[in-house]
């Protein structure tokens, strides 16, 4: 299920699209003018140390001209080295203006965590499709599991390390404040949240004059200090999906948030199950079609457990680019009640805003095909 809006608006698109291509010319000057010093330099026979300063001092007559620190143009160099040499369709459409230096920047970062030169092919061969369509938000998880689904191996490995390094720290600050942090996988984090979440919009008392915030930071507090208030804690309902391969023990894998934000090794999952006050949902899906069940249901709102299956496949608003939680959203029919069936296919999470858009006529449901996904 996809969104457009209801009119395109050609000259926003060109201007930004003349945007992108301004940024690929900057950083080719600076990639041109670097290269011309570096063969100046080594071509001057002056000494070792004085070729290695003028080397250094490259970034700083860039960042000159261009009001850049040296920091930030070594890392646009650096970058765009990257994506340049090793992503030659990705760097063909950041020339072109068809994605833009976040995009680019994005796609630089990600080939450094690959390992295999074959991951980086692969990634070479689909990102663009994705990246021209889709805002730099929703790039960056794309990405995330791409990374996750090609070298799973691997990225479970980077995940048992920095599993080792959970820790939670205090600091004390001004006004008799201070701050609690806590490095903590990401399955227990959503399940953290959606449970504070949850409890702290349970109505309140007449007298309770506390903020939303308000209530989470003292149920927090509350569940942390054993008092009372932690028996009032509500389940957590928290969805993943597990390819079929991955869950058959034939490929090692991850287990991903249905909103794509983030992914834990599926082992990670299977361990919690059963524990604890969280309900986990398992969306089990077809490992090259993304393929999930559905159901059909009388009458024109859908029922709790529809609302949840929604919000698991989902993810996210369906409006272009956005990127409220599908759990915050309402679910609109696609085809309107009563000629439009109360189904898994019919409906959509629309956040509140979008949803006032969709029903003014200035945003609707589409027949186009879903996006691609990062699956190898």
């Amino acid at each position: 299920m996809a969104t457009e809006t209801a009119a395109p608006i050609d000259v926003v698109t060109g201007v930004v699209r003349e945007r992108a291509r301004a940024e690929a010319r900057e950083v080719v000057a600076m990639l041109d003018y670097r290269d011309r010093e570096l063969e100046r330099i080594a071509a001057s026979g002056e000494s070792a140390m004085k070729r290695f300063t003028e080397r250094g001092a490259i970034a700083m007559a860039i960042g000159e001209a261009s009001g850049l620190s040296e920091g930030q143009v070594q890392h646009r160099l650096s970058v765009a080295d990257t994506v340049r040499d090793q992503s030659p369709t990705s760097w063909e459409a950041f020339v072109d203006g068809r994605i833009d230096l976040v995009r680019m920047r994005e796609i630089g970062h990600t080939i450094d965590q690959l390992k295999r030169a074959e991951s980086v092919h692969r990634l070479d061969r689909r990102v663009v499709e994705y990246a021209e369509t889709h805002t730099a938000a929703e790039l960056r998880s794309w990405l995330k599991a791409f990374v996750r689904r090609v070298e799973a191996d691997l990225a479970i490995e980077r995940a048992e390390e920095e599993r080792d390094k959970r820790h939670v720290s205090i600091k004390h600050g001004e006004d008799s404040m201070g701050w609690l942090n806590a490095y903590l996988p990401s399955h227990e984090l959503a399940a953290i949240q959606d449970r504070y979440r949850k409890a702290a919009r349970r109505p309140a008392g007449p007298d309770d004059e506390r903020t939303i915030a308000q209530r989470e930071a003292d149920l927090l507090v509350a569940w942390c200090t054993e008092s009372e208030a932690a028996a009032s804690a509500v389940d957590a309902n928290i969805a993943v999906t597990v390819g079929a391969d991955v869950l058959a023990g034939f490929n090692p894998g991850f287990a991903e948030s249905s909103d794509g934000r983030w992914g834990v090794p599926a082992s990670w999952i299977a361990a919690v199950v059963g524990s604890g006050s969280t309900f986990w949902h398992r969306i089990v899906v077809d490992p090259v079609t993304d393929d999930v069940l559905a159901h059909e249901y009388v009458g024109r709102l859908a029922p709790d457990i529809l609302k949840i299956a929604l919000a698991f496949l989902h993810g996210t608003c369906q409006a272009p680019g956005c990127m409220v939680p599908a759990n915050l959203c309402d679910f609109d029919h696609r085809q309107p009640f009563p000629e439009g069936p109360t189904t898994g296919d019919n409906l959509g999470p629309f956040c509140r805003r979008h949803h006032g858009y969709k029903g003014h006529g200035l945003l609707r449901w589409t027949t186009r095909p879903e996006p691609v996904t990062p699956a190898a």
